[in-house]
């Protein structure tokens, strides 16, 4: 495509939105807006509803870092319009739960889960092999939901994204997901620590650790703020391991690289970290020293954080420096933190949030439900080598059309001498005789007209409002088209024909016999012509008409 005087490739745009996500999924509004500008005039020459939708997402991210809140909310609607014209894909489910990540981080909550509900309901629907579309989609699903604090939630979507991600042949992706799966697990399990729960978060730090062994191992060399925030996640995991003084040397060494060369956030991410196992040092270890210093790291976290926009991160700032301040005798510092952070809290609706994970599981559960539902109606309705509705589905459509009322026919179609293809070539082939013979059926027959195979190499058309002669007329043409197809590749020991019997059920203003009682006669009306066709030679159509007409 080539609108205006840009020209618009699928690869660019790809490109484009590779390094626009990995820009954002660093939290670094520098590197973001230099790559928004570096794409801006390419996402505004596509027209496709999906890279509009994409555009105005990362609009709508753009306007977060500029701290423009009634642009971000205005691109954020643009964006849910453009995506109404999206078909259901693993790409629309990604573009859903990246702008879900960015209403979350405007904290605009209720609808930052209605799109990640909406976003992982079809993740879960969209068919087909998993692509990377899919794994990145569960990456932004479990950094939406954490940036909420459904952390058990979050990581869940973080196995799931790396589940895919392993059958994938991109490394990068399977380290993104390895990463973010112990950072969610080593997030999770200081949250258990906190709770007192040393058991479960040692468990939570175990796994942690072993994903960043995983991505360790991997032959990729990721992006040095990726591999330092790998630094950072895994001395954490040791320190929620228990491992104090194992996990101080390594992220001692990271916190100097990173305030050397890092962005803000993973500055302020870092920060965060080593205050954490400072503090707890400080309280654990007589003669700890490091409460101060723990502080003052705190402190620089919390600018970071809200420097960055991660109201979620600054918001644990504010609770942390509350705490620590009250716990070294500083009340009057300690009420400042809390009270900030009390004003915080009340901005992020936390029943809210809880109300919305329990319609999350509940939506996630129902959706599974519904697929295992539409799963045994196939099987029940369908007939699985042709496609086609089966007897049971044929005899349910039968059973709703009343007699009388408008013409209604039936045709019977059967496989002219079907069980020498299965005896003289083998059964494979007569599966694909069937299979084209539906095909043709299907192709040949008239708009309305319904096909099912009601058994074996017997199949039903059902013609409503078609008088006899409506339905001789298509039921010959049907006949011709089976005879005039090319079965030479099967190598058949003689071309494939049909022989079909035809039954009209005629209205009751007409003056002729009287209307059948039910459908099951009509059909019996219909497999007797079909019977007359077989013994006056095969390969015609036959009916009652005047005097039984026949149809070669």
């Amino acid at each position: 495509m080539t609108p205006g005087t840009i020209r618009v490739t699928e690869r660019d745009l790809d490109a484009a939105l590779r390094r626009l996500l990995a820009a954002s999924d660093r939290v670094d509004p520098v590197v973001f807006a230099r790559e928004h500008d570096a794409a801006a005039d390419l996402l505004a020459a596509a027209t496709d509803p999906a890279w509009v939708a994409w555009r105005h997402a990362f609009d709508a991210r753009r306007a977060l870092v500029d701290a423009d809140g009634a642009a971000a909310t205005a691109a954020a609607g643009a964006a849910r319009t453009a995506l109404g014209g999206c078909p259901p894909s693993s790409l629309t489910a990604l573009t859903l739960a990246y702008l879900a990540h960015v209403e979350a981080t405007a904290d605009h909550v209720d609808a930052a889960m209605l799109l990640a509900v909406d976003a992982s309901l079809l993740a879960e629907a969209s068919g087909g092999a998993p692509g990377r579309a899919s794994a990145q989609a569960h990456v932004w699903l479990s950094l939406t939901l954490g940036a909420l604090d459904l952390e058990q939630l979050a990581v869940a979507q973080a196995l799931q994204g790396s589940r895919v991600a392993a059958a994938l042949p991109d490394l990068g992706d399977r380290w993104q997901l390895l990463r973010l799966c112990a950072q969610q697990h080593v997030e999770l399990a200081q949250t258990r620590c906190r709770r007192g729960e040393d058991e479960r978060a040692g468990e939570l730090a175990a796994v942690a650790l072993s994903c960043a062994t995983e991505a360790r191992e991997l032959d990729w060399e990721p992006e040095p703020a990726d591999q330092d925030l790998l630094d950072v996640v895994q001395a954490w995991a040791m320190a929620c391991a228990g491992d104090l003084d194992g996990a101080l040397g390594p992220l001692r060494r990271a916190h100097r690289r990173v305030h050397r060369d890092g962005g803000v956030w993973l500055r302020g991410y870092t920060d965060l970290v080593l205050a954490r196992l400072l503090g707890r040092l400080s309280r654990e270890r007589a003669g700890g020293g490091h409460a101060d210093e723990a502080t003052d790291l705190l402190v620089d976290a919390a600018g970071a954080f809200a420097a960055t926009g991660d109201r979620r991160r600054y918001r644990q700032c504010l609770l942390e420096l509350g705490q620590a301040t009250a716990a070294q005798g500083r009340p009057a510092e300690a009420l400042h933190w809390l009270e900030a952070y009390r004003a915080e809290a009340g901005r992020a609706h936390a029943r809210s949030r809880e109300l919305w994970a329990e319609m999350f599981v509940r939506r996630s559960r129902l959706r599974e439900a519904e697929r295992q539902a539409a799963v045994l109606r196939t099987y029940a309705l369908e007939d699985p080598l042709t496609g086609l509705g089966n007897r049971r589905s044929a005899e349910r459509r039968l059973g709703t059309m009343p007699l009388g009322d408008a013409p209604l026919s039936l045709a019977v179609v059967d496989v002219d001498r079907f069980k020498e293809v299965n005896d003289d070539t083998s059964h494979s082939h007569g599966d694909e005789v069937l299979r084209r013979v539906a095909d043709l059926l299907r192709e040949h027959c008239r708009t309305g007209d319904e096909v099912y195979r009601w058994a074996g190499d017997e199949f039903l058309v059902v013609l409503p409002e078609a008088t006899e002669s409506q339905a001789l007329l298509a039921m010959e043409r049907l006949r011709a088209a089976v005879a005039a197809a090319d079965w030479g590749d099967l190598q058949l020991p003689e071309p494939v024909t049909v022989s079909i019997g035809v039954a009209t059920a005629p209205t009751r203003d007409t003056e002729q016999a009287a209307v059948p009682s039910g459908w099951r006669s009509l059909f019996d009306t219909a497999d007797l012509h079909l019977f007359s066709a077989k013994r006056g030679g095969r390969n015609r159509v036959r009916a009652p008409g005047a005097g039984g007409t026949e149809r070669r």
